[in-house]
């Protein structure tokens, strides 16, 4: 069965993560609830990225698969997700400088018209440099914190405090792409021939 692709998210950093492989998708985004339940953070996100698949899916009438995914940082047991604000962004930077932390991603593919959806999770350790308040402020002033978990971007200007990972990278930066490659697998879809046959072709 052919299948279209669907990343049910409008994150820059997920959509340039996957158009990276050559893969011919579309993004849809549906309002979705996306308050974390209290379980541990591993399960919280896959519950908060099949929610995203499913309300995509569930508006599709071609066969397809969804893509959804929740990615949160999880500090000394507190959840930081997406900051509100300047003054939140601040306060999670001071928590997380020279520390260490955990990056969470849920990752959700729902099958269409079947409805089947598999979920899984990658997690990965990020160690930062201490930090000034000087250093905080400018950082923040920037922008680049604000509508990201953890008030910072690896694949940013957030890329000069971080001193060690252990994990994947691309998990860090919200779509760990080995994992998700994994996961299509199960449903009859090899991106690596996939989009290796694309280029090919092009």
């Amino acid at each position: 069965m052919n299948r279209r692709i669907y990343l049910a998210s409008t994150s820059p950093r997920r959509y340039a993560l996957l158009a990276s492989l050559g893969l011919d998708f579309s993004v849809l985004s549906v309002p979705v609830d996306e308050t974390l339940p209290a379980v541990e953070p591993e399960k919280a996100v896959e519950i908060v990225a099949a929610r995203k698949a499913r309300a995509v899916a569930e508006r599709l009438e071609e066969a397809a698969l969804v893509i959804g995914a929740d990615t949160i940082v999880v500090h000394q047991g507190k959840t930081l997700g997406k900051p509100p604000g300047p003054g939140s962004a601040c306060e999670m930077l001071r928590r997380l400088q020279g520390d260490c932390h955990t990056v969470f991603t849920g990752v959700a593919v729902t099958a269409v018209p079947e409805g089947k959806t598999a979920v899984a999770h990658a997690a990965t350790r990020v160690c930062f440099a201490p930090l000034s308040e000087e250093e905080i402020a400018a950082y923040v002033a920037t922008g680049e914190p604000l509508d990201k978990a953890g008030a910072y971007a690896a694949q940013g200007l957030g890329a000069v405090f971080i001193r060690r990972i252990e994990g994947c990278y691309l998990n860090v930066v919200g779509l760990p792409l080995s994992l998700l490659c994994e996961m299509l697998k199960g449903f009859g879809l090899n991106l690596l021939l996939v989009c290796g046959a694309q280029k090919d072709e092009g």
